[in-house]
């Protein structure tokens, strides 16, 4: 069996399992989805969703944002981790959404990209979830899975997007990160795994 077709079983049995996977983060536009994302580096999605209502109840536009200072945001997300570098990013992004964008949260990669605190991987969450552009946000979950499955070498997060993005249809990028990222949290875990009891280990897993 070579790679694509093992991708398009392993496609089938994640339609199976998560045939409409919700969006895990809580948000109402692109700018909430945005801050939400950048909340949620080395941050579990559970405690971000419960983090950010105390934020967006103070400010959920960037003009409200910017009335608060860089010390009042952070006092807010501290639970959320490494709160000195996300609350800076988080005013600065403010100020240059407000500035060069009338308030909105531009729909380019480079664009995105080049605003404080959002790198590709969160560039490419705000592309596909808010903006349904297609794209494939590999975050550690997913980049430790295509290893494990056999879809890419594991050696960096750029190469298993390369991977993935050539070994499924532009189509279902958008739905599958999420459909990999619930897989893994159902039956694909870092720790505790179980190959024989994972549906896609038991047939196609290479190694742990």
């Amino acid at each position: 069996m070579t790679t694509k077709q093992k991708a398009k079983e392993i496609a089938k049995i994640l339609d199976h399992y998560f045939p409409n996977p919700p969006i895990p983060l809580h948000h109402q536009d692109a700018y909430t989805l945005l801050i939400a994302v950048l909340l949620s580096a080395q941050c579990t999605d559970e405690r971000v969703n419960k983090i950010t209502p105390l934020l967006f109840a103070k400010a959920d536009n960037p003009f409200d944002m910017l009335k608060l200072s860089v010390e009042e945001i952070r006092e807010i997300i501290k639970p959320c981790g490494l709160s000195p570098r996300k609350s800076q990013a988080i005013y600065d992004l403010s100020k240059v959404l407000v500035e060069k964008y009338a308030g909105k949260v531009p729909n380019t990669f480079e664009e995105l990209e080049e605003l404080s605190g959002v790198g590709h991987k969160t560039a490419s969450v705000v592309m596909c979830q808010w903006y349904g552009i297609p794209a494939f946000p590999v975050d550690t979950h997913i980049h430790r899975l295509a290893a494990r499955w056999g879809l890419s070498n594991g050696k960096s997060v750029e190469k298993t997007e390369e991977d993935l993005k050539n070994l499924f249809p532009k189509s279902s990028w958008n739905k599958l990160h999420l459909q990999i990222i619930y897989f893994g949290r159902s039956f694909c875990p870092a720790r505790g795994h179980k190959k024989e009891e994972c549906p896609i280990c038991s047939k196609y897993g290479v190694a742990d």
